[in-house]
């Protein structure tokens, strides 16, 4: 069985033990977070939602908070001695998925 979810704006396909990581959500290590924005479940029947499925849950635990790979922004323009440099590292939350219910 497997989810088709919304977080972050992203659409995240899902199923029971994965390891997901979404844009930080505002949940402390080892609380249970639940989505109400289910897309679409399959399984033996595939639901789809219009544009979510009522009712429809999945539940999954907050392994861990924390920031992402820093990357480095640089801008440049010739001629004019434009030079800026900036890093950015993305916060993120790692989640266990515990159940789909449907």
């Amino acid at each position: 069985m497997y989810a088709i979810i919304l977080s972050g704006g992203k659409q995240l396909k899902v199923e029971v033990g994965q390891t997901i990581f979404v844009e930080k959500l505002d949940a402390t290590v080892g609380e249970t977070y639940t989505f109400n924005n289910v897309l679409l479940i399959g399984d033996k029947e595939t639901k789809v939602g219009n544009p979510f499925i009522e009712g429809a849950t999945v539940t999954a635990k907050v392994e861990k908070q924390g920031l992402g790979k820093k990357i480095t922004v640089f801008k440049y323009k010739a001629k004019t001695n434009y030079r800026r440099k900036y890093g950015h590292r993305q916060p993120y939350t790692r989640l266990v998925i515990e159940s789909i219910n449907a």
